[in-house]
């Protein structure tokens, strides 16, 4: 599971529930007022889940992963995008079900939602996918899927100002080691598994000033090579 697809598929039924709309008779006003009902709650769950869950998740492992201003960016844009939606969810609710007028805000909503959600896909949850490894993805989905789902009722639509989110988000985010990432590669300055560390010597490298299996010390030749006067046991080096 991974959050990423959790949220990709949510779109999926944004975007069914949007054109169920188009399809049912104007004069249907009772199955017209269900559908949007059911959508318009739906909109305002995903973006909270998204709010609670995701971006800061995402703002989290491109701190961690030096890319900062791309993730700040992505979210400013998001939070915003969100409150249009919001907006034009309250738009749709100051007209009478099945006229024009009600049809022509649903059409603003539908347009404002799927600019955000074009925009997500191609930019941040293509980034967290590169930024945050698979565990950490399927833990986000099980949060994700248990939020929507203690909340599915609906929550209230609030609009949040995109400066004051952000840094709101990143001063309760934990210190980020100097020099290190969220996403498990080597921080700058220490050694990742398996490389030497500065001053000292890898596996099967020389130390200074002494010789490793192999090498000759002042004076003698190691085993594997020639020793004083004889040959060892092994073999002669080629040339």
């Amino acid at each position: 599971m991974d959050i990423t697809q959790l949220i990709l598929d949510d779109h999926h039924e944004q975007r069914r529930l949007f054109a169920i709309l188009e399809q049912i008779d104007r004069t249907d006003a009772g199955v017209l007022s269900a559908i949007w009902s059911r959508l318009a709650t739906f909109l305002e769950l995903h973006a909270a889940a998204e709010e609670e869950i995701f971006y800061p998740s995402l703002l989290q492992v491109g701190l961690g992963g030096r890319r900062a201003t791309g993730v700040e960016a992505e979210t400013l844009d998001a939070i915003h995008d969100h409150n249009e939606i919001r907006d034009a969810v309250t738009e749709v609710a100051r007209h009478q079900v099945g006229t024009d007028a009600w049809f022509a805000a649903v059409a603003g909503a539908n347009l404002a939602n799927s600019d955000h959600m074009a925009e997500e896909e191609r930019e941040g949850l293509t980034d967290f996918r590169r930024l945050a490894g698979l565990q950490r993805r399927h833990e986000l989905a099980v949060a994700f899927a248990a939020y929507e789902a203690r909340n599915y009722a609906g929550v209230p639509a609030v609009d949040k100002d995109p400066e004051a989110y952000v840094r709101e988000v990143e001063e309760e985010l934990p210190p980020q080691q100097s020099g290190s990432t969220s996403t498990g590669s080597p921080g700058t300055g220490s050694p990742s598994a398996g490389s030497p560390s500065a001053g000292s010597p890898s596996a099967g490298s020389p130390s200074a000033g002494s010789p490793s299996a192999g090498s000759p010390s002042a004076g003698s030749l190691s085993t594997g090579s020639l020793s004083t006067g004889s040959l060892s046991i092994g073999s002669l080096k080629r040339g």
